[in-house]
């Protein structure tokens, strides 16, 4: 039988409700149709989470609310949005260890922001205050439909992959990207400049995206490609 390849997926944590862990099942078809096997990773002490990374080929950081500005050394702005500190905490660690580790990483929205500030970077609290002449990240339109335009740099992992400098995204941020962090390229940016996709330059395959590609897969090939790449640079650990 094929191996395949053991993908963690960073699940959601309701506050309303404490007992509750929940992950949107877009993320999990996403990794099956790509050839992987999804584990969903619920909030959990750093021991256990330590001994499950050593069972994974790669991780999926996935999408939520707000990165709390104290860890990137910010007060929150009035813009700021909900923060949940215990997902701030796991979710950063879950990241530390997957980099250390070089297991890829496929990081998606919220999932980015989080990429960013665990290699020291810096985020952009509320795009409609923060930015000058944005255009619209929170779109009113199917999950599923790109409603703006990203630039993509060709000479990049993204560029590879996409095989385009010109892509269509779905946008469901008010947050994003500000100072990149340590080892990130910016590859892909909106027309107002928001940064829409980072890569490490000293890991075989880290990939913060902005938009949602797991939303996408079902009528895009270009959010299919990433998640058979990321699924092949988990096999190939």
């Amino acid at each position: 039988m094929e191996r395949r390849a053991l993908i963690g997926v960073v699940c959601q944590h309701s506050q309303e409700n404490p007992e509750r862990y929940f992950i949107a099942r877009s993320y999990i078809q996403a990794v099956q149709n790509a050839g992987g096997t999804p584990l969903v990773l619920p909030i959990q002490p750093q021991e256990d989470l330590s001994q499950v990374l050593e069972h994974l080929d790669g991780i999926v950081l996935t999408g939520g609310v707000d990165v709390d500005p104290y860890r990137f050394g910010e007060d929150p702005l009035v813009g700021c949005g909900e923060i949940n500190p215990l997902r701030d905490e796991f979710d950063l660690a879950v990241t530390a260890l997957a980099l250390e580790r070089d297991l890829p990483i496929l990081a998606i929205c919220r999932g980015a922001q989080v990429l960013n500030v665990a290699l020291g970077g810096s985020l952009i609290q509320d795009i409609p205050t923060q930015v000058q002449d944005p255009i619209k990240h929170w779109q009113q339109a199917p999950n599923w439909y790109a409603t703006h335009n990203v630039e993509v740099k060709p000479d990049s992992l993204l560029g590879e992959i996409l095989e385009t400098q010109l892509t269509r995204v779905n946008s469901y941020h008010h947050q994003s990207i500000a100072k990149p962090g340590q080892g990130l390229s910016i590859v892909a940016t909106a027309p107002d400049g928001v940064i829409e996709a980072v890569e490490s330059t000293e890991h075989r395959f880290v990939l913060g995206l902005q938009w949602h590609p797991e939303l996408m897969v079902e009528r895009d090939v270009g959010a299919q490609a990433i998640f058979k790449h990321f699924v092949r640079a988990a096999l190939a650990k």
